[in-house]
Formats: C-alpha cells, structure tokens, sequence
C-alpha cells in the first residue's frame, strides 16, 4: 500500500527548504571539513574527520527521510475541505470530560505538527481518535499520561499559524 503524507502547502515548502540548505550549505561544508582533516594525516585519531565523517551521515539519513517523506507528499488544502466533522486541517475545540480544562488543536501533517502551538500530527494518538468526530460527541484517548476523556466542543477551519511572529 502506498503511503500517503498529507500536508499543506506551507509543510511542503518548508520541507524543500531544508532539502535544499542540506544539500547546497550543510554538506558542502561538511564535504570541506572532511577534506580538511584528511589533510591532518592519521585518520585513526584524527577526532575531527570522524566527527564530519559522522556529520555526513547524519545529513544523508536526513535527506534520505526528506525525500520519502516528499515522495509521498499529498498537498492539501485545508480550506477545501468540510469541516462540520474534524478532518485535516480542523481546528477543534475540546473539553476534559473530568476537569472542564479545554484545549484547542489544528490537525496538521506530520512535518508541520508543533504541539506548543496546539498544532497536532494527524497521526498522533489524539488526532486518530478526533479525526470523523462532530461536536458534541465524547472520545476516549490513550495518551503516553494515561487515559483522557473529552468532549467535542467545537469543529470549524481557520486560518493555520504555523510560527511565531
């Protein structure tokens, strides 16, 4: 089965940015640093050629990662979408059934998911549980904390913020 990564087109972008600056500053300068400590002679202890060496690594595992990722990209529009149940992209609105705390959450990609801001990967435990879900309705999730149970309070789109300005 082919995997899918919905994402919007700001999570898409961001991803080709970091694909780019890997591949155009990152790892040239790494490539550099190699040469450099090459220059240094004994490579069995010559720390600073297996710290780029490692570096390089590191750099080539994460474009690897970046290009399945994009490989399997599917922009999303989130303004396109209904949002009278929680899909991709839904702002939803929740109550803990147990202390009437509420939290408000955007369902967003994977990549784009930045929990501080409230924006939540629609792969996460508590996005796969609203996710169909209308107001009103009472869902049971297991978080990585123990069980929660909250009520839907509300379902809409706004607007995605997705840093800090």
């Amino acid at each position: 089965m082919e995997k899918i990564e919905p994402m919007t087109l700001f999570g898409y972008n961001k991803l080709q940015a970091e694909v780019k600056n890997l591949k155009s500053v990152k790892r040239p300068a790494v490539v550099k640093a190699i040469e450099e400590a090459l220059e240094h002679g004994d490579l069995k202890e010559n720390a600073e050629y297996h710290a780029a060496k490692e570096q390089q690594k590191q750099i080539d595992n994460r474009l690897q990662e970046l290009s399945e990722i994009i490989g399997s990209a599917k922009i999303v529009d989130p303004g396109d979408l209904e949002h009278s149940k929680v899909s991709f992209g839904s702002t939803v609105v929740v109550s803990d059934v147990n202390t009437d705390e509420e939290f408000t959450y955007t369902i967003v990609g994977g990549c784009e998911s930045n929990p501080e801001m409230g924006l939540i990967s629609f792969g996460s435990p508590l996005a796969k549980q609203l996710l169909g879900r209308e107001e009103g309705d009472e869902v049971k999730v297991q978080l990585p904390n123990g069980t929660k149970e909250f009520e839907i309070i509300e379902v809409r789109y706004q607007e995605i913020v997705f840093e800090c300005h």
